[in-house]
């Protein structure tokens, strides 16, 4: 081969090696980035070319695909009771895209997922259209239309739990929106999803996994468990070493009880039944500032958790002075938690001292009916003893007995609670929140612990409390749980 023809070979392999690695850095490198890329239109075609699959609930579909007259998105998505459900499934929008079950079991749902690659060979050989999968939830149809319900006009939220397993029961969040109202691409769908946006009540916010409120007194009961948990006390009915009045440390303040309770040398029991601010501000200050942040993230405090939607995390302050851990011990300055944080601290302590992981998707259902993923319940931390877990159900107990939780008694159950009501604004200048976490139990244990906050309704400040407006809506919840409990 002469020179000049050598010179060219060379040349043209070159260029066919270029694009060997060019192709090759497309398809491999490129290719996630190419396919979420929001300009890239044939993944939502894709998404929309054949029905989606469903997202379960008690063995019913909550979602569906209706046909449309459109030339690229031959289906669109439909809920039913879009609004009761939202906070659990997410929208699957043809215009503004997918968010929590509906972004997170996509690949199910539209029948992609690889573990489904020989449903899809066997479609193709039979001529059978192509169908999505099914997520399979662990939500309780009536506890969530029981904290549906129950929100009602008011802005809040509700997260229920089964302490023996972490499946979520219910998440409920109000003002909300109906996802099948902006499911398509149409100039009415564009049109509902500018209002949402301009809407300050936020109705698209998940305020039980993504909206972080001061717990208030709600937290006492994560400082009792630090309490236990150190040694500081053991006899929950001996008088604790608590002075009334008693100043904030590094402060000439008071810190101040509501009403005129019976706070001073209270024992813990009496000190949760009246929810002395007074007994447990001192408290977290004996136990100091590591002592009580090391329980609360026992308890999943300071981390996001994934379920598999993500939750925001909550905090507690890992910088602050004395004063500021006082406070923070009675869940107000700094510390945040979400309503799913409160339940999962209802939870540990109903479940005898053991936390489990929260979970919403039980399985995933490829089309032909076979279970292509199967969620195992999972521990996820111990933040207390057996032993004091059990002295904690006692005092939730009274709580509910013959304290500020009566409004959740139940007949036939063993309930434990506490109430809450957290300042709001510069100064409490803002309508407070009210809280309420608790737990019902039978003979067989524990199977529901929820948390539930009102953030904004129409009753007079002087009468917000968490046994008035939080309690009653925990109780339906759980009375439903406790029904379908025994229907089974």
């Amino acid at each position: 081969m002469n020179k000049p023809l050598r010179r060219i070979a060379i040349f043209c392999g070159i260029l066919v090696l270029a694009l060997l690695v060019r192709d090759n850095w497309i398809q491999y490198v490129q290719a996630e980035g190419l396919k979420t890329n929001k300009q890239n239109r044939r993944v939502a075609i894709a998404q929309y070319s054949q029905p989606r699959g469903n997202i379960i609930v008690d063995g019913r579909p909550i979602t569906g695909s209706v046909a449309t007259d459109g030339v690229d998105f031959k289906y669109k998505r439909t809920y039913k009771n879009g609004p009761m459900w939202a906070p659990v499934t997410g929208y699957a929008s043809q215009a503004f895209g997918l968010t929590q079950l509906e972004s997170i079991e996509d690949g199910t749902l539209t029948g992609n997922d690889d573990r489904m690659f020989f449903n899809r060979t066997v479609d193709m050989f039979t001529g059978k259209k192509p169908k999505g999968g099914d997520v399979i939830t662990t939500l309780n149809a009536k506890a969530q239309e029981a904290a549906y319900k129950g929100l009602g006009k008011n802005k809040g939220a509700v997260a229920a739990l089964d302490p023996r397993t972490g499946k979520v029961l219910a998440l409920a969040s109000t003002p909300s929106y109906d996802p099948s109202k902006f499911a398509g691409s149409s100039t009415d769908d564009a049109d509902v999803w500018k209002g949402m946006s301009k809407d300050k009540e936020e109705p698209t916010l998940n305020r039980a996994l993504r909206q972080t409120y001061p717990p208030g007194s709600t937290f006492k009961v994560l400082t009792a468990a630090a309490a236990l948990e150190n040694g500081k006390y053991t006899d929950i009915d001996a008088p604790t070493n608590s002075p009334l009045p008693w100043q904030l440390p590094l402060s000439s303040q008071p810190l101040r009880n509501e009403g005129n309770i019976p706070c001073k040398n209270a024992t813990l029991r009496q000190a949760l039944r009246f929810s002395c601010n007074t007994v447990f501000g001192k408290l977290g200050d004996d136990l100091g500032k590591e002592k009580m942040l090391e329980e609360a993230k026992k308890f999943g405090f300071n981390d996001e958790i994934f379920m598999p939607v993500r939750a925001s995390a909550s905090f507690y302050p890992e910088k602050m002075d004395r004063p500021g851990n006082a406070l923070s011990s009675i869940g107000q300055f700094d510390t945040r938690a979400t309503p799913l944080q409160m339940a999962m601290v209802a939870a540990g302590i109903a479940n005898d001292g053991k936390l489990m992981k929260p979970y919403m998707v039980d399985s995933l259902r490829a089309p032909n009916l076979n279970t292509i993923d199967q969620t195992s319940p999972e521990q996820m931390s111990q933040p207390l003893s057996s032993e004091n877990a059990g002295k904690l159900q006692d005092m939730m107990e009274t709580v509910v007995k013959e304290g500020t939780g009566t409004n959740a008694q139940i007949p036939g159950a063993t309930v434990g609670g506490k109430t809450g009501t957290a300042q709001h604004g510069v100064d409490n200048s803002e309508n407070p929140y009210a809280w309420f976490i608790s737990y019902a139990k039978t003979d067989e244990g524990s199977p529901v612990a929820v948390a539930v906050v009102v953030e904004s309704s129409d009753t007079l400040r002087d009468d917000i409390a968490g046994g008035k407006l939080a309690a009653p809506i925990a109780k339906d919840v759980m009375k439903a749980v406790l029904a379908s409990e025994r229907d089974k």
